[in-house]
């Protein structure tokens, strides 16, 4: 495996219970401007392919949990030389080619997608209009979308969801993705990405149902994220990590930290921070 300071250190892997690395790509694994070979401040960094090399060499899976749609997923992953991610916030998982959907009781159907289903119910300009100017399509990352639908903006999710609820949608809820900073003019501060997506949907079920597939042991699994989605995986892994730039992006973030006892905030930000992860539990795990 790789040393804190970038060079190999020889261990047997058969003294590493880490499983597997779970890990976010936007604000996470990859650096600026959604670049794997870049660090949050846009120059060129090997961390990230140096924590992959890592994680292979000590028998450890990595798998993708994003928002992002299924081919772009899964694209990324093989990349990485990876065949299992999560895709669509939680939606589903692949492993070896096989698709598990997380959305419960709303399938693809004869009505169509689930984005399809949810879209023909007015759940999208419902929202639009009560969130008039703060709430909009994540464009143009929205198109393509079969389980969920993307947006961006600032709102409360709490009351997003109340007003899913009184209009009769209590079978799906707003998820809020974490700070994108993409800027809207009715807006202040950073905006946000939220994922609408079937209420038993989560990041923190995908993993587990994950983990169950692959026979893993929780207490054997790490995860690294950046938002408030990510860290209720903190729930379904031994040790969750939070890389620097979550918390110093989103107040929110910040202050759900408290609440958990298996969560760290790397020094790092974005990639590097994906790197200390991964670094820190391989070296405490010798």
């Amino acid at each position: 495996m790789l040393s804190p300071f970038g060079g190999l250190l020889l261990v047997d892997s058969c003294a590493l219970p880490l499983r597997c690395v779970y890990t976010d790509l936007d604000g996470t694994l990859l650096g600026h401007r959604a670049s794997l070979f870049r660090d949050a401040e846009g120059g060129f960094s090997l961390a990230q392919a140096r924590a992959l090399e890592a994680c292979h060499r000590a028998g450890a899976e990595v798998v993708i949990m994003s928002g992002r749609r299924e081919p772009q997923v899964h694209e990324a992953a093989r990349l990485m030389g990876q065949t299992s991610y999560i895709y669509e916030a939680g939606c589903a998982f692949a492993i070896e080619g096989e698709t598990t959907l997380m959305t419960g009781a709303m399938t693809p159907n004869e009505d169509g997608t689930i984005y399809e289903q949810i879209e023909e119910r007015g759940i999208p300009k419902l929202l639009f209009e009560h969130f008039e100017g703060r709430l909009e399509y994540h464009s143009p990352w929205h198109h393509g979308r079969v389980l969920s639908h993307l947006f961006r903006g600032k709102v409360d999710v709490e009351e997003a969801n109340a007003l899913l609820l009184e209009h009769d949608s209590a079978d799906l809820r707003l998820l809020d993705n974490g700070a994108i900073g993409r800027p809207m003019p009715a807006v202040e501060g950073r905006t946000h990405a939220y994922h609408l997506v079937p209420k038993q949907v989560s990041k923190a079920a995908a993993v587990a149902g994950h983990a169950r597939a692959r026979g893993y042991d929780p207490a054997d699994c790490i995860a690294v994220g950046d938002s408030i989605e990510d860290l209720e995986v903190a729930a379904s892994v031994g040790r969750f990590f939070v890389v620097a730039n979550g918390p110093q992006n989103d107040a929110g973030l910040r202050a759900a930290l408290p609440a958990w006892n298996n969560v760290t905030v790397t020094e790092a930000a974005m990639g590097e921070g994906f790197y200390e992860a991964v670094v820190s539990s391989l070296m405490e795990r010798r």
